[in-house]
Order: structure tokens, then C-alpha cells, then sequence
């Protein structure tokens, strides 16, 4: 669950950086809210997530 959290806080100041840049309109983003919402319903959902985590384990396990 924290995995998502810190994606979702992620993506959220991105697309408030986007915003406060005009590099992305409102309705851009509310178009990738709702593109969001409506693949969470779909059968892509779990393959997104387990995608997801796999990209965060990596990330996890890299050393500087």
C-alpha cells in the first residue's frame, strides 16, 4: 500500500508542477484522472500494479 501512496503523491505533484508551469492544461489532467479511474475498473488493473511494484522493488534495490 505505501508503494501506491508515494506513486499517487508522485504523479500528483507532477502534474501540479505541470499545471503551474502551463506546460499542462486542467483538462489534460482531469482527461489522465479519469483515463486513470476507468483502467482501475478493467482486467489491467492488477497487471498495472504488479508492474508498478516491480519498477519500485528495482528502484528499491539500487545503490548509489
Amino acid at each position: 500500500m505505501a508503494v501506491s501512496i508515494s506513486v499517487v503523491l508522485l504523479l500528483l505533484i507532477l502534474a501540479l508542477v505541470l499545471l503551474r508551469s502551463k506546460a499542462l492544461k486542467f483538462s489534460h489532467a482531469l482527461l489522465c484522472v479519469l483515463l486513470g479511474f476507468c483502467l482501475s475498473g478493467t482486467s489491467l488493473a492488477p497487471t498495472i500494479a504488479s508492474g508498478i511494484t516491480a519498477t519500485a522493488d528495482v528502484v528499491g534495490s539500487l545503490h548509489p
